[in-house]
């Protein structure tokens, strides 16, 4: 469409991409670029939008940060990323991320080493199981130290509770 659209065509473009799932305002303008909309137009029917609270990139985070820490084992670290490249502002994403405390970190990154261990043939030696955890973590977004603590109690302990150190 040469020269964009009108503004209620860009709002509708805006709705429609928002009943998939929420999305950041840089998110929707970068959308309405790509699809010839002029900034002028994007912009005011981005406006409109936050207005009446459709678009709000605080919520945005908040949201977003819950989502892929509880569902996808995210740590701070990918989840800023993540957040950075939706283009939400930086105070907005801190104050997302600030609801992650260590002990969240730490727990859920228990709980994804205690999953993989799991599928860790049993005979496969202990550094090298120890770098595929960290490693698997690391990917995941969460810093070294929470990685490699988490890695060496959970292979210090099974589920019995007896110390595993000699089997590994």
């Amino acid at each position: 469409m040469p020269g964009g659209g009108t503004e209620q065509q860009a709002k509708e473009v805006c709705l429609r991409l928002l009943t998939d799932r929420a999305r950041s305002r840089a998110e929707l303008a970068d959308k309405l670029a790509a699809k010839g909309y002029s900034p002028e137009i994007a912009n005011r029917a981005l406006d409109r939008l936050t207005e009446v609270g459709l678009i709000d990139d605080a919520a945005f985070a908040e949201q977003w940060v819950h989502s892929r820490h509880t569902f996808s084992g995210k740590g701070k670290k990918a989840l800023a990323q993540e957040l950075r490249r939706k283009g939400v502002a930086q105070e907005d994403a801190e104050n997302a991320l600030s609801a992650i405390t260590a002990d969240d970190e730490y727990e859920r990154a228990t709980e994804l080493v205690r999953r993989k261990l799991r599928t860790v043939p049993r005979d496969l030696d202990r550094e090298k199981t120890i770098r595929r955890l960290v490693g698997m973590l690391a990917r995941r977004g969460y810093n070294p130290s929470t990685a490699y603590t988490v890695v060496k109690a959970e292979l210090a302990t099974d589920p019995s509770g007896s110390d595993t150190d000699n089997a590994w």
